[in-house]
């Protein structure tokens, strides 16, 4: 490739506020919920670069012929891989698309194929435009996408807050994170935070059944959440971390009384056993349910997601942003412990249920 910006690239990144900020001066879109991308394009050659720097072309081939069509010969691209349903966005399908065996991303490929969503432009032809602000950029991406073929799309874009605020009640059916926030005059600042999210959040009490070590061996990494359906049945629903080292320690501490005999009628035993039966396996841990507390990720593809049981009798007010498929997304945050809250009470009857939302009618905003 012979490109004015090369791969890799570090996406532009955004901190959190709790409220939309509003400024004559701002631009607001939604924030979709896949995976961020960042497509560069030399004639034939089509590269699909993750944030992470590990590229997706591979598990994708049916986005680099449709890329192909949609783009110009020579650019680069900013955006989000998402797979776009009749209930919304998948992000468990679209993580499912991961997988390690050609065969199998051919099959998915054609299965559940996923669609391309740009919101920025970095270069075009053999013009660098990071240094361009953002309203310029963003005309000129306009005019490359006015004709694109369906499942590539130009993401909704707005100046007025009123807007932005009805989207970001009215898409969150759809499965969309919120709102992103951009200044007009916004240079592309390579793994700066300097663009704004104004994401959903709400909280809701889960069982803590079991936890993971920090990767430093020394702490709690993560504490594994549970919610009882109608049956009775407790389901994994996510995590909570992003614990401070001293947190970690304290964990370790509090959660140790929970450790004795835990397994013995631990409603997650048929996974701790199936996880140990496979440890040295990695073909079957690759290919274990996501719903899994235990297993390999498919995105790291030797990350050990092993855990420890718990009594399931603690319960963990935690932060989170919202539900797909009956899980946290996103993971939570630890709010506090409620020693006042039995685990029995912990439901899915707590959460709220959003009306889905037509993808349909938000990509008519952006044609707008």
């Amino acid at each position: 490739m012979d490109l004015p910006v090369m791969p890799p690239v570090k996406p532009m990144l955004a901190k959190s506020a709790s409220a939309l900020p509003q400024d004559p001066d701002l631009y607001y879109e939604p924030k979709w919920d896949g995976f961020r991308c960042i497509v560069f394009r030399d004639g034939p050659d089509i590269e699909l670069g993750s944030r992470n720097d590990r590229p997706l072309t591979r598990y994708f081939p049916e986005l680099v012929d449709l890329l192909a069509t949609a783009l110009p010969a020579k650019c680069v691209v900013d955006g989000e891989i998402v797979v776009v349903t009749d209930r919304g966005l998948d992000f468990d399908t679209l993580q499912n698309r991961l997988h390690p065996a050609a065969s199998r991303v051919r099959k998915l490929a054609a299965e559940t194929p996923a669609s391309f969503v740009a919101f920025d432009l970095l270069a075009l032809g053999d013009r660098d435009l990071t240094a361009e602000p953002f309203h310029e950029r963003r005309r000129i991406l306009e005019t490359l996408l006015e004709s694109a073929p369906g499942r590539t799309h130009l993401t909704p874009l707005t100046s007025d807050p009123g807007t932005a605020r009805d989207w970001f009640t009215r898409f969150e059916g759809a499965g969309f994170d919120g709102v992103m926030v951009k200044s007009k005059d916004l240079p592309y600042l390579q793994d700066k935070r300097v663009m704004i999210k104004v994401k959903h959040e709400r909280t809701a009490d889960c069982v803590v059944a079991g936890f993971r070590r920090h990767k430093d061996g020394e702490g709690v990494g993560s504490l594994l959440l549970g919610l009882f359906d109608d049956a009775g049945r407790l389901h994994h629903v996510g995590v909570a971390a992003s614990f401070t080292a001293a947190r970690r320690k304290e964990l370790v501490t509090e959660l140790e009384p929970l450790r004795a005999g835990a397994l013995d009628n631990h409603p997650w035993r048929e996974w701790a056993d199936a996880a140990a039966a496979s440890r040295a396996n990695t073909t079957a841990q690759a290919r274990a349910d996501g719903r899994m507390p235990g297993g390999i990720s498919r995105w790291t593809g030797t990350k050990d997601l092993s855990w420890e049981p718990l009594r399931p009798e603690l319960v963990a007010e935690v932060r989170y942003e919202h539900v797909q498929a009956g899980r946290l997304r996103h993971g939570g945050r630890l709010v506090r412990f409620r020693d006042d809250r039995t685990p029995d009470s912990c439901t899915y009857a707590q959460l709220d249920e959003v009306a889905p939302a037509e993808l349909a009618d938000i990509f008519a905003e952006a044609a707008r």
